[in-house]
């Protein structure tokens, strides 16, 4: 599997979304009350425990993850968000899927399609390239300061449950099916080890190379959705270098 690709991803969004930290914390809220209404104790519901990792894992403050956790109980305007895909094109035939939550369809799906069509892409109906992804659990351990070799994590994450791993030497890249990450991830953590990214994410099963003359359009496009309030995350099959 082409993790280092999804690592170089994050990486390299990486300044870009730190720059905007109170915009990830607002998605994150969204995220958090959403998973909060399967209820609040995230030892009893694991998608409120997945996404109160992901808030921790990028700092966001305690006080702001009991917020958009109490505000579930304290929901009386019927505040509500539904989650919708998109599907489409950026140039150069790069598929896009877009991740969104929403409490007014009509503005966001004018917002996605705007994003593609100003900057060279195009939507697609539903199915159009969702079949080029996996949905895959994720979780990445940088290797810096840890003594256990290749062979040996390899065989523990294995043995926990993990389906593939890809080895660098920044990081070790464990790949599960949706259904065991949180099994691989409480095993591995067991072990001592802590994750720099752990998450269910989607994976390309195969990567398209952007032609240099739509790289300044294909990151345009990017930065208009990752930039809308509804949207949560943006996949492609981009090939990051």
């Amino acid at each position: 599997m082409a993790g280092h690709s999804k690592w170089n991803n994050i990486q390299g969004r990486k300044n870009a979304q730190d720059s905007k930290r109170s915009k990830v914390f607002q998605k994150l809220a969204r995220e958090i009350f959403v998973a909060a209404k399967k209820g609040p104790d995230p030892n009893l519901n694991p998608s409120l425990r997945l996404v109160m990792d992901k808030a921790k894992a990028v700092n966001m403050p305690n006080d702001n993850i009991k917020r958009a956790i109490d505000k579930v109980a304290g929901n009386t305007s019927g505040e509500n968000y539904d989650e919708v895909t998109y599907e489409g094109y950026a140039p150069g035939g790069i598929a896009v899927l877009v991740h969104a939550l929403t409490d007014n369809k009509n503005r966001t799906s004018t917002n996605v399609r705007v994003a593609f069509n100003k900057n060279g892409g195009s939507l697609g109906e539903t199915g159009s390239v969702s079949y080029m992804f996996d949905r895959k659990g994720y979780l990445v351990i940088l290797r810096e300061g840890l003594t256990v070799d290749e062979e040996e994590f390899m065989l523990e994450a294995i043995e926990a449950g993990a389906d593939d791993v890809e080895v660098s030497d920044d990081v070790f890249e464990v790949f599960t099916e949706p259904g065991a990450f949180s099994d691989v991830k409480d095993a591995l953590q067991q072990a001592g080890y802590t994750f720099a990214t752990a998450e269910l994410s989607m994976f390309p099963t195969v990567y398209n190379e952007i032609a240099e003359n739509n790289q300044t359009q294909f990151d345009k496009m990017m930065e208009a959705l990752e930039d809308d309030d509804d949207v949560q995350e943006v996949y492609t099959n981009a090939e990051i270098n």
